[in-house]
């Protein structure tokens, strides 16, 4: 009988076995379902699940977690603490229900428990680490040495990566290691982490968010792929429902974003998050009773949490507002001394409000207490670099360039801004009370951590943020950019900011900027080309009360670049239309807290008739664009055609301040609007001659057909013939600018040719209207210089150093048409700058600059006489001067050798 009870148990126990392994697989299968309605972003049913599974089986700790999330996540914060606290005091071993208690604490107001919590992970893990390797166990242990201060990179690499080497399908250490990228502003590495998690875990909405906030600063199309992605998966995703709700808070889309809050308010009434930009939507809109109410809100369950200011300070400052953002910072700090993220921003808020002492003391104290911080290290190091700049200061600026750059030409950066100031305060009744601070970096690199806290080529050549300029110095970009135009248009944001208390739309703030380059030369800001003609008479024009979204996230490099031309358009038609004084009037408002709309209605027009008013305007200046000119595009022409505008490269909009953009080449296109433009343009290319030709007969006067003619034959170098379609251009276009335009290639063929005086003739006009012709100003003064026409020498000499001032050869042309118009003070200034600049022949330089000096009385004329001998010992003209100085005459200095010097032998 033994043999078969034996057998019967053994049958039994296999029988229950597999009982219970039905049981955990139903159990896991029912977990899942409930974790796929929280990732889908139906709580109300995973919360329902969730509670009817822990009836049959409460010790579970998956289900206990996942209850508290789907709690957390409703805003059910003290129904969460209940589960959670039951749960830890059933299963008080168990370090992840505690990691899940400190966030329950945190989110009821209770740091001092929370920390309590992180206490007691500490303790267990101390006391028995070998129970604690599950990978989920892992990442609890690295989140908690976290923030018991530990290296960030230890952690990552040593316990994060080992719980993924255990479990690549954890989505607890992805979403960990990628929040550390985030919190130190490794935003390359946060895009890896999360993207290695979506190929293990595809479609999860929170490594997409995660991934979204990696490419905000960088890549906004990249960033609105990875949010459409988690929207499609969880359309109640709060976390991406904000960071959308902060981007229409940017392009002052305020009714959009309340909308966004309304939609998270639906999911989680009691986000602190979406209160807080509730608090700024009502900042922005000048509401403060609105504004305090949401912060109260915010503060609701946790009546002092730092990440409630410090998130509402840092939308502040996005926007302009550094001082009242500031103001937040503080309070965050007040409220938690420790907050780092708060102490970063106040840093940053601080040195762009020109506070340098405490800002630099405050980015040095967060470097030192997080060492793995990018931005702050980014700013310490830049720190240290920029205490080698030179100072040049007075009454109204302080101007910090790099040391020689600083000697070339720092002097004439002072001048022009002082004409600025003096131009553009009277104009806008604006008395600055501090000192303006320009900085110019000769480092791109360096240029962009100042300014956006991390390195990179966001593609702006200056910023301004109110009372502080920084600025890419003519070293640190490739292309021809006119540095006294960028220094204007900044230091008249300058104006427009520090009048309106930074309260005015970004598209306004640019628009009279832009505006005004014009005004002190119409050579610089933007101008009509066919580019914006066929934008405008299409279907591309923002109307002005969309305008600042146009900024934000333009669908094309082309747009950003069009949007401060229509901006400065704007602000054209407003004068013209309505004068000077109303546009003040507007200004004076919205420093009052009036919004944009409102004051523009009270001074001109309802917006909804200036909108309309304006898109007249503007097809009535994009047809004036060369009236003659038929701009028909080729049947097979597209808009790479010669003459067609410039195309800026990617620029990446990473914060609100008051920029200059630059040109640089066109990338390849992104939309399928420009991927057809662009094959077009290829096939235009083959257009054969005939063709080419029959298209001109039919369409004599069309601008990309008599370019690509002009372009074709110029390549085949038959000067002659293309001057006829280039002078038909030239005279039907005549304010057409650029390297390729009708002027700049008939200067080509004129040269080619041997025609030198209509090659003269030619340059000329180009010089007069494009502010970046470089090669034409350099030619011109080779011209002129033979032509002995010195005014004309001079004048191109200073277009070329308003472009570059750091090449020698127009100080050289300086010098000289200086000395011949009877300046030879400015002569000398030209000649000591020449010096510095490595010239090809100093001892000529020296020698010139002692014979000038010599000429004055100056006792230094020995000192360079005898520098031109030690470079040259048998410079003959040299030693004639040396020994007339030696040698006492009554009118010693009433003669001196020739004005260009003697060969030497």
């Amino acid at each position: 009988m033994k043999g078969p009870r034996r057998i019967a148990a053994r049958v039994w126990i296999l029988g229950c076995m597999l009982l219970s392994l039905g049981a955990w697989l139903a159990a896991g299968a029912d977990l899942q379902e409930a974790r796929d309605s929280y990732l889908s972003g139906d709580y109300a049913q995973c919360i329902a699940r969730v509670r009817e599974a822990l009836q049959k089986n409460k010790g579970d700790q998956d289900w206990q977690l996942l209850l508290t999330e789907g709690l957390l996540a409703t805003g059910q914060y003290p129904q969460a603490l209940t589960v959670v606290t039951n749960a830890v005091a059933r299963d008080r071993w168990n370090i992840q229900l505690r990691w899940e208690a400190r966030k329950v604490l945190l989110a009821n107001g209770q740091p001092a428990a929370a920390n309590d919590a992180v206490d007691g992970i500490v303790g267990m893990i101390s006391r028995h680490p070998a129970d604690y390797t599950d990978p989920r166990d892992l990442v609890v242990a690295g989140q908690v040495a976290l923030l018991a201060g530990e290296d960030p990179k230890l952690v990552l690499n040593r316990l994060f990566a080992g719980a993924k080497r255990e479990d690549p399908k954890v989505r607890e250490v992805y979403l960990a290691s990628g929040g550390v990228a985030l919190d130190k502003h490794d935003y390359a590495l946060a895009a890896k982490t999360f993207e290695e998690g979506l190929k293990e875990l595809p479609a999860d909405p929170d490594l997409e968010y995660g991934l979204a906030q990696a490419y905000a600063p960088s890549d906004p199309s990249l960033m609105s792929a990875a949010l459409e992605a988690a929207l499609d998966r969880n359309s109640n995703h709060v976390g991406c429902l904000l960071l959308l709700a902060e981007h229409s808070i940017d392009a002052e889309q305020y009714a959009e974003a309340l909308d966004l809050l309304d939609h998270v308010k639906s999911v989680n009434p009691n986000a602190p998050e979406a209160w807080a930009y509730r608090a700024v939507v009502a900042h922005l809109q000048n509401q403060p009773k609105v504004e305090e109410q949401a912060r109260q809100t915010a503060l609701k369950f946790w009546a002092t949490n730092p990440r409630v200011d410090f998130l509402i300070g840092q939308k502040l400052s996005q926007n302009y507002r550094f001082s009242e953002g500031a103001a937040h910072q503080r309070q965050a700090l007040e409220f938690d001394p420790q907050y780092l993220p708060a102490k970063a921003q106040l840093a940053e808020d601080l040195l762009r409000l020109g506070q340098e002492t405490q800002g630099w003391r405050l980015a040095q104290e967060v470097q030192k207490e997080d060492g793995y911080d990018v931005e702050a290290y980014n700013l310490t190091t830049l720190h240290d670099t920029m205490s080698k700049f030179s100072t040049l200061a007075n009454e109204n600026f302080l101007l910090r360039m790099e040391h020689h750059e600083a000697e070339v030409y720092g002097q004439s950066a002072l001048n022009l801004l002082e004409r600025a100031r003096t131009n553009l305060c009277a104009k806008y009744d604006v008395e600055l009370q501090k000192p303006t601070i320009v900085e110019v970096f000769p480092d791109q690199k360096d240029f962009a951590v100042r300014t956006f806290g991390s390195p990179g080529d966001p593609g702006y050549l200056g910023v301004c943020f109110g009372r502080v300029i920084t600025a890419n110095s003519p070293v640190s970009h490739p292309g021809a950019v006119n540095w006294e135009s960028v220094l204007w248009h900044e230091f008249c944001h300058v104006v427009t900011l520090q009048k309106t208390h930074n309260k005015m739309p970004r598209w306004l703030s640019e628009g009279i900027s832009v505006y005004e380059e014009g005004q002190a030369n119409p050579s610089w800001g933007q101008h009509m080309n066919p580019r914006y003609r066929e934008m405008i008479l299409g279907d591309d024009l923002t109307p002005i009360s969309k305008l600042s979204g146009a900024f934000l996230a333009p669908e094309s490099d082309l747009a950003l670049l069009f949007a401060y031309y229509e901006s400065s358009l704007v602000v054209q038609f407003l004068i013209e239309h309505y004068g000077l004084e109303p546009l003040k009037a507007i200004l004076n408002d919205l420093a009052h807290g009036t919004q944009i709309n409102v004051a523009i209605a009270a001074h001109t027009e309802p917006i909804d008739k200036l909108d309309d008013d304006f898109a007249a305007y503007a097809r009535q200046k994009a047809q004036g664009l060369a009236p003659g000119l038929d701009f028909e595009r080729p049947a097979l022409a597209g808009s790479a055609l010669p003459g067609s505008g410039q195309a800026p490269s990617s620029v990446i909009q990473t914060n609100q301040a008051s920029t200059r953009l630059k040109l640089p080449p066109p990338l390849p296109p992104k939309t399928d609007r420009q991927r057809k433009n662009q094959q077009i343009a290829q096939d235009s290319h083959a257009l054969s001659e005939t063709d080419l030709a029959n298209w001109i007969a039919a369409h004599p006067t069309n601008f990309y057909a008599l370019s690509e003619q002009a372009r074709r034959l110029l390549e085949q170098k038959k000067f002659e013939e293309a001057k006829a379609p280039l002078e038909k251009l030239a005279s039907l276009y005549p304010a057409e600018t650029g390297p390729d335009s009708s002027w700049a290639l008939l200067a080509l063929a004129h040269q080619e040719l041997d025609e030198t005086n209509a090659e003269r003739e030619v340059l000329g006009r180009l010089a007069v209207i494009d502010d970046q012709a470089t090669p034409a100003y350099l030619r011109l003064m080779l011209l002129d210089a033979a032509a002995q026409d010195w005014p004309a020498v001079e004048r191109n000499a200073q277009r070329y150093l308003a472009v570059n001032p750091l090449v020698a050869a127009p100080y050289g042309f300086l010098a000289q048409s200086s000395e011949r118009l009877g300046d030879d003070q400015k002569a000398i200034g030209a000649y000591r700058v020449l010096l510095l600049l490595d010239p090809a022949d100093p001892s000529e330089v020296h020698f010139q600059l002692g014979r000038l000096l010599y000429k004055a009385g100056q006792p230094e004329a020995r000192r360079q006489v005898l520098e031109a001998l030690e470079e040259a010992p048998r410079f003959k003209v040299a030693l004639k001067l040396l020994l007339d100085m030696n040698t006492p005459k009554p009118q010693a200095n009433a003669a001196s050798p020739g004005i260009t010097g003697e060969a030497r032998q």
